[in-house]
């Protein structure tokens, strides 16, 4: 059903790459912000995230980049300088992903900008902050991630500590992003003009490990690092099965009874080591080889029978193939399908938040590099005559088909 959506009539400039800033603005795309996406000439560095590849750019690429249109420019030439300064006048948000001082530099930060348009709400996202004593200091995903201390309490608690295995870092950035450019859009209905945002990766994870910080605040102690287990309740965690693993989660008093009744050992409720949460915590490892035993004596989907028989929380643990496999995770919205016209076919994996009245609705694969450069300067006012000089001079490239000359007329 084709309906309003919440941010229909928003224009957002997307100058980020990677993961964080394009994450970004593929959400608010959903939500029907119009993304224009600047690429250097020869792409955005998150192109080349693969393999695997779709044509020429990464798989991941066209699951973040969904929902805009590119326009390659030469922020080094002036003249492209100049473009992008039009594309900001027209927008309501600016994402950015350079190292602080960047932009500025070129002629397009925050202060320069706002003076041109006083309502544009300006998004920069770095690893580590506009000030600090760590504002210069490069940083990606897996380099904020070691920083942020999660990887202490990530991994077997005798083994090496372990990145989280997806790009956590740059997904929360990209939801503090959003939130906070929604928030400036909300006060700017209010107050009337713009304002500045700032997004660290970094504090995206301080944030993002809020219970644990909040334990080792109170303590001084660090939860450390306990595999599949939470290091607050117990048992909480994974447990090996005759053909693999299977999540339970049974540390309410009446689930822990339950559970211990299934594995035949409800004498293990009278044990002054198990008998309370705290005492569960404390004697992991000892509840641990007391149940790990029994559950290897049946195949995990015995153990989602009969757990789930008595309202004990429990999961198999799929891979993607598994997860691929379930019919009522793998529906449509959850994974919608967008048809680019070159490539055919794209997927990708849909925004979370759902709405009633007014829900995000993907509508566009992500761009080629300069896929519709001359059709977003002629959205700007510039002639065919000034485009032709753009392109010729390279601050402006258009994609083309290999077969294809560079020409306005026609692309």
């Amino acid at each position: 059903m084709q309906g309003p959506r919440v941010l229909d009539g928003v224009r957002v400039l997307d100058l980020s790459q990677g993961a964080a800033g394009p994450i970004a603005g593929m959400i608010l795309g959903d939500h029907g912000a119009e993304v224009v996406k600047i690429d250097p000439p020869g792409g955005e560095w998150g192109r080349k995230l693969g393999p695997p590849f779709v044509g020429d750019d990464a798989a991941a690429y066209f699951g973040m980049n969904r929902n805009k249109r590119s326009i390659a420019v030469d922020l080094k030439h002036p003249d492209g300088v100049a473009v992008a300064r039009a594309l900001a006048r027209s927008s309501d948000v600016l994402l950015e992903s350079f190292r602080p001082g960047v932009l500025e530099r070129l002629g397009l930060g925050y202060a320069s900008l706002s003076a041109d348009d006083p309502g544009l709400v300006y998004c920069s996202i770095s690893a580590f902050g506009q000030d600090g004593p760590w504002r210069d200091k490069p940083g990606v995903d897996g380099i904020v991630q070691a920083m942020s201390g999660i990887m202490s309490v990530t991994g077997e608690p005798e083994g090496d500590p372990v990145k989280v295995g997806v790009p956590a870092a740059d997904t929360m950035g990209a939801m503090a992003a959003v939130q906070g450019v929604l928030l400036a859009l909300l006060a700017r209905a209010r107050a009337g003009h713009g304002q500045r945002v700032e997004v660290s990766l970094l504090d995206a994870m301080l944030m993002f490990q809020t219970v644990p910080l909040s334990m080792f605040l109170a303590s001084g102690s660090s939860p450390g690092r306990h595999g599949s287990a939470a290091p607050y309740s117990a048992p909480n965690e994974a447990f090996p099965t005759a053909d693999g693993h299977v999540m339970v989660a049974a540390y309410w008093p009446d689930r822990w009874r339950s559970l211990l009744e299934v594995l035949d050992c409800a004498e293990l409720g009278e044990d002054p080591r198990f008998q309370t949460g705290a005492a569960r915590v404390e004697n992991r490892r000892a509840m641990r080889a007391e149940l790990a035993e029994r559950f290897r004596s049946r195949t995990t989907a015995e153990w989602l029978v009969a757990l789930e028989a008595v309202d004990v929380l429990c999961a198999p643990i799929n891979d993607y193939r598994a997860l691929s496999a379930e019919a009522s995770v793998m529906v449509e919205d959850r994974f919608p399908r967008l048809v680019h016209p070159e490539l055919g076919p794209v997927p990708g994996v849909a925004t979370a938040a759902r709405l009633s009245e007014t829900s995000a609705r993907p509508e566009r694969a992500a761009p080629l590099v300069g896929e519709h450069s001359t059709e977003i300067l002629r959205d700007l006012g510039f002639d065919d005559a000034r485009i032709e000089e753009l392109l010729a001079s390279g601050a402006v490239v258009q994609w083309q088909r290999a077969s294809e000359a560079v020409t306005v007329a026609g692309s």
